[in-house]
């Protein structure tokens, strides 16, 4: 019963930089793998960053390979996703989840999702 809280959205411009936040509480935080997902107007949720137990395998959206990094620190019971030359696409509610890799596939977890912080890029 993981409860998870997502914080450090905000406007930006675009080429900027935003760094943000998962709080886990409950639960124990290393037993998942976790992952970021995001959801634009318009749009369905969609993936974007996924990190393993121990980081030791990450993944990443096509769209945001090579300017987003995901971390986690397991001592800390956090998450993040440091979001760099941000663009005008990126602009959406981001969401935190604690899932699993089957294989190399990051699978969500159903019932652990965050509420969400939003993410604005002015150009």
């Amino acid at each position: 019963q993981v409860q998870l809280v997502e914080s450090g959205g905000g406007l930006v411009q675009a080429g900027g930089s935003l760094r943000l936040s998962c709080a886990a509480s409950g639960g124990t935080f290393s037993g998942y793998a976790m992952g970021w997902f995001r959801q634009g107007p318009g749009k369905e949720r969609e993936f974007v960053a996924a990190i393993s137990w121990n980081g030791a395998i990450t993944n990443y959206a096509d769209s945001v390979k090579g300017r987003f990094t995901i971390s986690r620190d397991n001592a800390k019971n956090t998450m993040s996703l440091q979001m760099n030359r941000l663009r005008p696409e990126d602009p959406a509610v981001y969401y935190c989840n604690a899932g699993y890799y089957s294989g190399c596939r990051y699978t969500p977890g159903p019932d652990y999702w965050g509420q969400g912080t939003p993410v604005t890029v002015s150009l």
